[in-house]
């Protein structure tokens, strides 16, 4: 019966372990296996295991450039009812009170709410970056950290237009779904710390898997108190 308790209570840090690895954006079975020192197969019994709890689901993986022989690679992603389980900011009393400010004051006071509301997470940010330097996308990359640490589940890439920031987890998503002045603070603040404009390509709130940043490579906008701008990284590193 030990034993039993005992394979059980593994197989459920593994899924955990799979769950956390999959917040961080879709992967095949062969990457997570990579990761969790498991073959394919055994990553797939518990993969098989969580699809049958409706907490991950499966497709087929888009590849850049011509397409190899064979059957393309099929990679995993977590479900909105797996996203329920994470932690979220009271959600239902959050979005009463912006129903109430909404109804009392407006839509402008709805936005001057969600300013305020991220700009302790602005500060915090801005101080974890304090190294970055000027170059928008070294800035995103620094960015990325900091969010991470604040829960975001961030990361950053280099792509031909510039580079991407990637949140994969949103604590108030349920509320931003009905107020989309959140996302927008926060992209405003995204703007700032990076020190350019940027444009938001997807949110978790719309109904994306990840929230979705582009941050332009050309028009660089030195952050206050700083000047000139190093060369854009061709990487950056999640």
């Amino acid at each position: 019966m030990k034993n039993v308790e005992t394979a059980a209570a593994l197989d459920m840090r593994t899924r955990d372990r799979v769950s956390e690895l999959l917040l961080q954006g879709a992967a095949t079975a062969t990457e997570l296996g990579q990761i969790l020192g498991l073959s394919p197969a055994g990553v797939r019994r518990h993969l098989d295991a969580m699809q049958a709890d409706g907490f991950v689901e499966c497709r087929e993986r888009l590849e850049r450039g011509p397409r190899g022989r064979g059957r393309p690679a099929r990679e995993f992603l977590l479900t909105a009812a797996a996203r329920e389980t994470l932690p979220h900011t009271y959600d239902g009393l959050a979005s009463s009170a912006l129903r109430w400010i909404a109804d009392h004051g407006g839509p402008a006071e709805v936005a001057a709410f969600a300013a305020a509301q991220v700009e302790g997470l602005e500060e915090r940010c801005k101080a974890a970056m304090a190294e970055a330097g000027s170059d928008p996308l070294a800035r995103a990359e620094a960015l990325a950290r900091a969010l991470t640490a604040e829960g975001y589940a961030a990361g950053a890439t280099a792509i031909a237009t510039g580079g991407q920031l990637c949140q994969h987890h949103c604590p108030v998503a349920h509320v931003a779904a009905e107020f989309s002045q959140l996302c927008e603070a926060e992209t405003q603040v995204i703007s700032r710390l990076v020190g350019t404009h940027v444009q938001r390509l997807a949110t978790i709130a719309n109904g994306d898997g990840v929230c979705t940043t582009h941050i332009p490579a050309t028009h660089h906008v030195s952050a206050p108190g700083q000047t000139g701008a190093r060369p854009s990284r061709q990487r950056i590193v999640r």
